[in-house]
């Protein structure tokens, strides 16, 4: 329920506040609430990643997209992901999660998200995303174009291509058998 919460209110904070380029960066702001803690008092690390959601959600509506998305049946899923923890966060600390596109290839798009508290950043994440529609898979030519960018994507760096390709290397098959 909580989530579905920050969800409502992020739709309703996003009209108030500024614009911002379908490729970041983008600042959301969020308070540690007592039902994202676990056991040891700090922040569960599946918590982290219902947050990057809220923050990538955050993105694609402060940029514009997201009603030319809903419109076409276009929606975005994450393919891979990998986080880095530095730092823990514990109850009512506020924080806030920069959320930056780094660029694409003919499948999926690459980004970066840092949580940062007090200007240290306390976790950092690579997230490869996709978007489908009904029939099948859009391509990230089609949202570019969408999104009026240049098609040609920003220099990827290389740490986050080596990381997406050893996340598509691991075997999806039950490790047992």
């Amino acid at each position: 329920m909580n989530l579905i919460l920050r969800l409502l209110w992020l739709q309703l904070a996003a009209r108030l506040r500024s614009r911002c380029s379908v490729l970041g960066p983008v600042r959301t702001p969020f308070r540690v609430m007592p039902t994202d803690l676990d056991v040891l008092r700090h922040v569960n690390n599946g918590v982290y990643f219902s947050i990057l959601d809220l923050a990538r959600t955050d993105l694609i509506l402060r940029s514009g997209l997201a009603s030319e998305l809903q419109r076409r049946g276009w929606y975005p899923v994450v393919a891979a992901e990998a986080m880095r923890f530095r730092r823990s966060l514990t109850l009512f600390q506020r924080f806030h999660v920069e959320t930056v596109v780094l660029g694409w290839d003919e499948k999926a798009f690459f980004l970066e998200q840092h949580f940062v508290r007090n200007g240290d950043a306390i976790a950092t994440a690579l997230i490869t995303a996709r978007f489908l529609r009904r029939g099948g898979t859009v391509t990230p030519a089609e949202v570019v174009a969408l999104a009026g960018l240049p098609p040609e994507s920003p220099a990827v760096p290389e740490w986050a291509r080596r990381l997406a390709e050893a996340k598509a290397e691991l075997p999806l098959a039950p490790l047992l058998g």
